[in-house]
């Protein structure tokens, strides 16, 4: 007869959640993804494990709002206010995309109280990109 797989850490224990928040994380690379649509907040330790993360619709902004300043700042202030109670002091800022919310994303990282190393835009550029279609016929 088969052996039954012994559970490890099951509901009853209280284990589950528990790994989340006892991991320290004094440094780490916050990514913002500002779209025209949505903004995408994304903290991680400095391997790129994420550990955080938030955006304008997770928020509560739908449809047109998402894509504002105000909903930028709102996701960014979200998903910070979970690293700082896990102890980060220093980040890293990569921003990217064209999208409204990347000025008040930095704002609010910003005004959170964690040191900022260097903030860098890795917006993907195109040296000159694919081929366009043909034109058109009439």
């Amino acid at each position: 007869m088969a052996k039954p797989i012994p559970r490890i850490g099951s509901r009853r224990s209280g284990r589950i959640g528990s790994r989340k928040n006892r991991r320290r994380i004094p440094k780490g690379v916050i990514h913002v993804q500002a779209g025209f649509n949505n903004i995408i907040v994304t903290v991680t330790d400095v391997r790129g494990r994420v550990v955080s993360w938030s955006s304008a619709g997770t928020c509560g902004f739908r449809g047109a709002r998402r894509g504002t300043p105000f909903a930028a700042e709102t996701a960014a202030g979200d998903a910070i206010r979970t690293v700082v109670d896990q102890g980060m002091q220093r980040a890293e800022v990569m921003i990217k995309g064209p999208g409204l919310g990347r000025d008040a994303a930095l704002r609010a990282i910003r005004r959170s109280g964690i040191r900022l190393s260097f903030v860098r835009d890795v917006t993907p550029m195109p040296h000159n990109g694919c081929r366009p279609p043909k034109r058109r016929r009439v």
